[in-house]
This record gives C-alpha cells, structure tokens and sequence, in this order.
C-alpha cells in the first residue's frame, strides 16, 4: 500500500526545506499544514521561548477508531550544518545530497516516513488506537526540544523514535548517559623579566601530566572517554601557556561507570594542579541520561513483533550516541529509538537507501497495528 514515488515525492520536499538546528520555523509551518490535512490535532507547547529556538515542539493527536493501547511516535524537525538549499537526489538505489551539504534525511526520513504512513491509514481507513506524534525542534543542538517538552501534552502509554542509524529491524533497547567537563588550567604567571618562563610550571604542562594519568578511549564494554577540545593562550605578561581550556566527555550505559570515570578524570586535573602550584576550575555536567530496556518488557516485545510483520529480523542493539528517547525516558514517557536505514549521518556523504525509507513507513504502519491487538 506504501507509494514509493509519493514517498520521495515527500521527502525530497522536506528535504529543501531549510531547516538547520535553530531555524525550524518554515519547516515547522509546512509539516502543520501536513498534518492538519491528515485529520492530526495540532499542538504546540512553548519550547521556543525556553530554547531560543525558531519553533516549538509539535504534538500531533490523531483520535483513535478503535480500542487498543494510545502510543506515540517521536522525530525531530531540524537538521545538522551545512544543511542549507539541500539537492537531493537518487543514485543507485541511495538518496543522497549533491555532495555539497548534508542530505538531511536525519529525522526528515522519519517525518517523511509517517506522512506517507497516515496516508495511507486515511486513504484505506485503517483501524487503529489514539496516536500521537512528537517532532521536536533543536534535536541537532543538544536535544534542547525534547528537554523542553511540556510532556503533560502525552498521554501515550509509549513510543517509538524514528531516528536512528542501522537498517529498519534494529532496536536500540540500551542508549548511554553522556557527561562534559569544562576545564580551565591556569598557571602562575611569569616575571616580565625578559627571561623564558619555566616550562614546568605552565598550564600545558598541567594538562599534560593530568591526561597521561586518566584512562581515555575505550574504558570497557559500556564505557568511553576522550578529550574533545584542547585549548590554549598567553600574552606577554604571562607565561606561555598560562590558560589551558580543555572540553572531555564520557559516555557509559551505566551510570555508576561513568561517575566513577568522571571522578578520575577530575582527581587527575585537581592533581596536577596542585603540584605545579596552579588552579584547576572544573565543571561536570550530565549532557543527557542513558536508558535500558530487557527483552522481556512489552514495548520492545511490541517492536520485535512489528519488525517480524514488515519482513525483517528484529536485532536489540545498545547506541553509542543519545537521542530524543534519552530525554523522553527521563520525563517517564517510555521510548524505543528505532533504525531507519539512514547512513554517514552528519556528513557530506549522508545517504539514505529508497529501500529502506519505504520499510520505515511499513513499520509505523506495523507498529500502529500492534497497538489495537
């Protein structure tokens, strides 16, 4: 029943849609219009004036026709960067961008997918329970729409985001908690005195001592750590290297690992600080909570049958990254994040298979189906 030339009819239309992460506004308009024509009441909670950004989140509401279990479905309205008069295209059998931007199918394949899905739901007038959809804006910007939720506008039981890498059948059931620590190293500075400042008691060798004694990369299994931006600056009255600025980030599905991993990586900053006699300003901060499911739990029970109906073999992963789920978890609305086939994601190479975006629309349409069982 999915229209495969509609369906990249509309996502093509998406796709030009400018709508890097800060400026949704004209795609936010569009997709209101979409959905409005598809019988979906329009909500709008006032994420905007929280996050700055050029909309608020939608909350679409199509009433049920018949008994069965409310669930929602979850994507996100911006891109990322070079993201602007995107050329989408098709080449062998791929979607792609014309190599000089982002091809954008990251989450407009998801919002493309749904479109196509309640077409079809409206034109057959197919049964189904009370659905909702949640496309967030600022998603590229650190989940900043999906924090800003006004989640008393759900009144889903659970939900799938459809916004994830890997071919549609993959079911992320575990996503990390991530942390950033904002460091700033400053060391005495120098005499002016026309002599070299001594090199033992500079930032740089502050930050260096700190990180030889951290464990970075891959911690474990679950776990990882690494040292995102280094930076540094003097002037003439000061020593080279006076101020180290350095940004570290760690990710790990279980939260215990990561405080223990962040509370070392702190010891060895304050550490080496204080024998070069400088000052260490350290900030932690939790980016965004990790989520874990077990096989046996009904929402994924229910995306294991759905993957099953579309013709695929259901595969439960563990994400390195987070997602909108992470947030929607930690406001108690229950979220599966879901693959939908898009690959290279964030990069100029960004491609997206005709295959698999069709399977995306096959699988909301499956998913919707388990919820009136």
């Amino acid at each position: 029943m999915i229209h495969t030339e509609r369906l990249i009819q509309t996502l093509f239309e998406l796709i030009r849609i400018d709508s890097e992460t800060g400026e949704e506004a004209a795609v936010s308009s569009f997709l209101k219009g979409k959905f409005s024509k598809l019988g979906f009441v329009l909500q709008e909670d006032q994420a905007k004036a929280i996050t700055g950004h050029g909309a608020n989140n939608l909350i679409l509401t199509l009433p049920g026709t018949t008994a069965g279990t409310p669930i929602f479905f979850g994507t996100h309205m911006d891109t990322a960067c070079p993201g602007k008069r995107i050329c989408p295209a098709i080449r062998n059998g791929y979607i792609v961008s014309d190599g000089r931007t982002i091809l954008g199918a990251d989450d407009k394949a998801g919002i493309a997918a749904l479109i196509e899905a309640f077409t079809v739901v409206q034109a057959y007038r197919i049964p189904h329970a009370d659905l909702q959809i949640i496309i967030t804006a600022g998603e590229e910007s650190g989940l900043l729409g999906a924090r800003a939720l006004n989640s008393d506008l759900i009144l889903s039981q659970y939900g799938f985001e459809l916004d994830s890498v890997g071919p549609v059948g993959e079911i992320t059931i575990a996503a990390p908690f991530q942390a950033r620590i904002d460091v700033d190293l400053f060391a005495k500075a120098a005499k002016n005195d026309g002599m070299v400042p001594d090199s033992h008691g500079s930032a740089l060798t502050m930050a260096k001592r700190a990180i030889t004694r951290m464990p970075l990369g891959r911690i474990d299994s679950e776990t990882t750590a690494g040292i995102s931006r280094f930076a540094g600056n003097s002037d003439t009255h000061a020593a080279a290297g006076d101020h180290v600025y350095l940004l570290a980030e760690v990710r790990s599905l279980n939260r215990s690992k990561l405080d223990r991993q962040l509370n070392l990586m702190t010891r060895a900053f304050k550490q080496a600080a204080a024998e070069i006699g400088g000052t260490a300003g350290i900030r932690p901060m939790l980016v965004y909570p990790g989520y874990r499911f077990t096989p046996a739990e009904p929402i994924v029970r229910a995306a294991e049958a759905a993957v099953l109906s579309v013709g695929r073999k259901p595969r439960l992963c563990s994400s390195s990254g987070g997602s909108d789920a992470n947030i929607f978890n930690e406001k108690g609305l229950t979220a599966l994040n879901l693959g939908i086939g898009y690959e290279q994601i964030h990069t100029l190479r960004e491609k997206l298979p005709v295959s698999e975006l069709v399977k995306t629309s096959e699988l909301i349409m499956a998913l919707m189906n388990q919820a009136t069982v």
